[in-house]
């Protein structure tokens, strides 16, 4: 059955407000730290760590010139903080080096930073660049394999099965709003089926599975 992505964006908007990424972020370097830092992290979390952490660290060099001693004290609460301030300082390197201190707005050339990956890439060049984007992760995968938008577990592969049937426009829209859905509704254990408006719009849920 033909998906109505519109009609599922529209719902899910009606769900859990407009699309949306809950972390706090000004500028893309901001969103870059952020991104590393919220690995087995909440948002909530890092966004009380980085109100303070953006103050104090406010250009690439900044990471760069940090002691890491003290970087990964400032970001010690997020967790792993060690394998985190390492891996941002690295990035902070290698965009001086790479990209004339810039965070690039290309996905493919993005991806390419160590430390980054493609999920990373796809969330921080369409968020912070305002370009189209399809974030594939572990709530994209779940969500649209309940839904049946994609038969794929492999997130390279999910993103070209979005990419080939959902219009450019609503890829963005469409990824925040499923990674919503997945962290509020359709949770890994008990998808809240019964309350979700995406019922008909899902396999899971038309299969029967729903129910249980």
């Amino acid at each position: 059955m033909k998906k109505d992505i519109g009609s599922i964006i529209g719902k899910l908007k009606n769900m859990h407000g407009q699309p949306r990424c809950e972390l706090r972020f000004s500028s893309a370097l901001e969103l870059v730290v952020a991104t590393v830092l919220s690995a087995q992290c909440t948002d909530e979390r890092v966004n009380r760590v980085t109100e303070q952490l953006f103050k104090k660290y406010k250009t690439l060099q900044d990471y760069i010139d940090a002691a890491a001693e003290g970087l990964e004290e400032d970001i010690r609460p997020t967790g792993f903080y060690r394998n985190k301030a390492k891996s941002i300082k690295n990035i902070a390197s290698e965009l001086v080096q790479r990209f004339k201190g810039k965070v690039p707005d290309d996905i493919d050339a993005f991806a390419t930073v160590k430390g980054i990956g493609r999920k990373s890439a796809n969330m921080i060049v369409g968020l912070a660049y305002n370009k189209p984007a399809v974030i594939v992760d572990t709530h994209m995968v779940r969500v649209l394999n309940r839904m049946g938008l994609t038969k794929n577990k492999d997130p390279e592969k999910v993103e070209l099965d979005i990419k080939r049937t959902v219009p450019e426009h609503m890829w963005t829209a469409l990824s925040l709003l499923v990674i919503l859905h997945g962290r509020y509704t359709c949770k890994a254990k008990k998808p809240g089926c019964p309350e979700c408006l995406v019922q008909n719009d899902c396999d899971y849920w038309s299969g029967g599975k729903g129910n249980v």
